[in-house]
């Protein structure tokens, strides 16, 4: 079986015309890792014809779902291949009540299985980003009216951006991520997750980076209120638009999920072409998520 490519869904609806076609392309992505059987250990096994692999020693039988974030799909798997073909290609903003009624399902289950797609749209970090990155922070919330600059306010959402530019200054890829304040010892994670040692990075003067700067190449320069930031402020105003205007809500537990949607669109956005198989095998080389670790306490 070939991997699905291109944007087109009358092809993408002819290759996925039922679940057992879905489980073929998972037992396709599945065969390219190492088999080893969860019970005993044994590395050989045989093909069943649900796509399911059974172990040579023990039997045991494993799903092409299992031990995916496909594990235990109730609403069936290939709408569950639609929905992700939807999250992964389209450009429109797409809502959990939209998404409960283009698929049939509620809209609680579109919400828990998007969490999960956004789970998997996370980065692999194998790819930090080097050459020219711009990073800050912002407030999710709006400012306060009285004051001007980083707000401290505890119930507000706050969150730090990374930007790596092209040479004519436009945006490669970025990376946000949710900190619990402005300090170095928050700021520190979207270095150490996403930027590369030899990366030339730019701040604004903000205190917090200092102490960072001892580990990479920072260089920090007045924000001229956003002007020498041009490309990593439109970043910030597109996140923040779109969160605004596409949910009504967005939990402190799982906003990184929804930095995950976005910025996986991004940074794929040269790649259309392949980024439906990279979501699904992303989402097959990710452990099983149960529902109790998307729903904040």
């Amino acid at each position: 079986m070939s991997i699905f490519t291109g944007q087109n869904l009358l092809e993408f609806s002819d290759q996925f015309k039922t679940d057992l076609d879905c489980k073929k392309y998972l037992s396709m992505i599945k065969d390219k890792t190492a088999y080893k059987c969860l019970k005993c250990g044994h590395s050989a096994y045989q093909r069943k014809a649900d796509f399911s692999r059974q172990c040579n020693v023990c039997n045991h039988r494993e799903s092409s779902t299992a031990n995916t974030l496909f594990h235990k799909v109730k609403f069936g798997l290939r709408k569950a291949f639609f929905m992700c073909f939807e999250m992964s290609t389209t450009t429109k903003s797409l809502s959990a009540s939209y998404m409960a009624v283009r698929f049939g399902v509620t809209e609680s289950t579109a919400r828990m299985f998007m969490h999960k797609v956004r789970e998997a749209m996370s980065s692999s970090g194998n790819n930090p980003m080097d050459g020219i990155v711009h990073v800050d922070e912002f407030v999710l919330g709006g400012k306060e009216e009285t004051k001007t600059g980083r707000s401290y306010d505890a119930k507000k959402k706050k969150a730090v951006i990374a930007v790596q530019l092209t040479e004519d200054g436009k945006v490669k890829r970025m990376y946000a991520m949710k900190i619990e304040d402005f300090s170095a010892e928050s700021l520190q994670y979207i270095f150490v997750n996403h930027i590369s040692r030899d990366a030339k990075v730019v701040t604004d003067k903000w205190r917090g980076y200092r102490p960072i700067a001892k580990a990479y190449d920072i260089t920090q320069i007045e924000s001229n209120n956003g002007l020498n930031f041009k490309a990593l402020h439109t970043m910030i105003h597109q996140v923040k638009s779109w969160l605004r205007t596409t949910y009504f809500w967005v939990s402190h537990h799982n906003l990184n999920r929804y930095f995950n949607e976005f910025c996986f669109r991004i940074n794929r956005s040269q790649n259309k072409n392949t980024i439906f198989n990279n979501l699904i095998t992303k989402m097959v080389n990710k452990n099983k998520i149960y529902q109790s670790e998307l729903v904040s306490s």
